[in-house]
C-alpha cells in the first residue's frame, strides 16, 4: 500500500526508476524552482512511496487571483507536468491525493498537464486538442540542413540577405528579449509574462539557458528563450515583431536556436505545443517536427474549464481591447493579470 504525503516546496525531487507515467519537465527542481521564485506561487509536492523508496511524485501551484479564483496546476507556463509514477497504484494515489488538496483549498479546478492520461474517476474533463511538436535532431547541422525542404532552405538563404544579426548570451540579453516579447504578446491581445519569470529561468539554469535576440542595426526584432535540459532543447517563449516579417527574420532566429541545439549535444528539439492544422503548427511542421500527445486532464469543482480559454467570446473581446493598449501599459498591467490565469 502506497503512503501519500504533502510536502511543501523547497524539497528534492527524488527520482522514481522504471516509470510507468514518464518524467516530464517539470519534476526538474530547476523548473520548480524558476516557476515557484518567478511567480511566487505556493508550491506542493505530493509523494507517494513503498517500504520508504519513492514511488510517485506530483508537483502542484496554487495559482489565484481575486479576478479569475484560485486553480491547482502542474504546472503553470509549461507545456507538461502532472504525475510522474512507477505503477498504477501510485498514479492513482497521487491523483486522490490532489482532488484532496483542491478540495481543501476551495480551487475551482484542478489542471494535470500530461502526455499519458492517467485513469481516474474525480478526472472529470480532459482536453486533447494541442499536440506537442518535436523534432529529432541529426548529429549535425549540416544534416538538418539537407533534410529542409528547397523552399525553406531558401527562406533561411534569404534572411541572410538582410544583415540581421543573432546574438546570444544571458541576463544582459534580457531587456532586448523582453522588448520584443512584451510588443509580440500585446499584438496578440495577451498579458505578457514578468521579467522576473524569465530571470528566474536564466538563474535556475543557469549554464544550460540563453537567450537569443535577432537584431536589425542596433534594433531587437526576434527573440527566443532556448533552455537545454537531459538532450532535450525547448522553446517556451519566442517572438517576432510583424512589422520585420519580410525579414525573414523569425525563420534566421529558429535557424539558430536548432544549430545551437545540436551543438549543445540535444537529441531532440521541442517546439512547444500547437493545434492541428494552425498556422503555428504548420510553421513547426515544415522543419520536421512530429506531433505527440498531449493530454490535460481536470478534476473540475466549478465552473468551466471553457471559460478560461483565450477563444470564448468574452475572452476574445477582451483581447481587442488588450491589442489596443499601448505597450507600455501592458508591460505594468500584463504581469500581475497573467500570474492568476493557470
Amino acid at each position: 500500500m502506497d503512503q501519500l504525503e504533502v510536502l511543501d516546496w523547497p524539497v528534492e525531487i527524488p527520482t522514481v526508476t522504471q516509470a510507468s507515467y514518464p518524467r516530464l519537465n517539470g519534476h526538474h527542481d530547476a523548473w520548480i524552482e524558476a516557476l515557484a521564485k518567478g511567480f511566487a506561487h505556493p508550491t506542493y509536492l505530493l509523494q507517494t512511496s513503498r517500504e520508504r523508496q519513492v514511488t510517485g511524485t506530483l508537483p502542484l501551484m496554487l495559482v489565484k487571483s481575486r479576478l479569475f479564483g484560485r486553480f491547482l496546476v502542474s504546472l503553470p507556463y509549461l507545456n507538461t507536468g502532472g504525475v510522474w509514477a512507477d505503477n498504477d497504484a501510485s498514479a492513482k494515489a497521487l491523483v486522490d491525493g490532489a482532488c484532496e488538496l483542491a478540495d481543501r483549498l476551495d480551487v475551482r479546478y484542478l489542471e494535470l498537464r500530461h502526455e499519458r492520461p492517467v485513469e481516474h474517476p474525480r478526472l472529470n474533463f480532459r482536453r486533447n486538442d494541442k499536440l506537442h511538436m518535436r523534432l529529432p535532431l541529426p548529429a549535425t547541422a549540416d544534416e538538418l540542413h539537407q533534410s529542409l525542404k528547397s523552399k525553406l532552405r531558401s527562406q533561411v538563404k534569404k534572411a541572410g540577405e538582410y544583415g540581421s544579426t543573432v546574438h546570444w548570451g544571458g541576463k544582459e540579453l534580457l531587456a532586448p528579449f523582453y522588448s520584443v516579447f512584451a510588443r509580440n504578446m500585446r499584438d496578440l491581445g495577451t498579458p505578457v509574462f514578468s521579467q522576473r519569470l524569465f530571470a528566474s529561468i536564466l538563474d535556475a539554469f543557469a549554464g544550460e539557458a540563453e537567450l537569443c535576440v535577432v537584431r536589425q542595426g542596433s534594433t531587437p526584432i526576434a527573440a527566443a528563450l532556448l533552455v537545454h535540459l537531459e538532450e532535450v532543447s525547448e522553446v517556451p517563449s519566442a517572438s517576432s515583431l510583424r512589422e520585420y516579417n519580410r525579414t525573414n527574420a523569425n525563420m534566421l532566429m529558429y535557424w539558430h536556436l536548432l544549430q545551437r541545439s545540436i551543438e549543445r549535444g540535444s537529441a531532440t528539439f521541442d517546439f512547444g505545443r500547437s493545434s492541428l492544422g494552425s498556422g503555428t503548427f504548420k510553421f513547426k511542421a515544415q522543419w520536421g517536427a512530429e506531433p505527440h500527445p498531449a493530454e490535460w486532464q481536470y478534476y473540475v469543482r466549478s465552473g468551466s474549464v471553457e471559460a478560461m480559454r483565450p477563444d470564448s467570446a468574452a475572452n476574445q473581446r477582451l483581447i481587442r481591447i488588450w491589442q489596443r493598449l499601448p505597450v507600455w501599459l501592458t508591460r505594468l498591467a500584463g504581469p500581475p493579470i497573467v500570474r492568476g490565469i493557470p
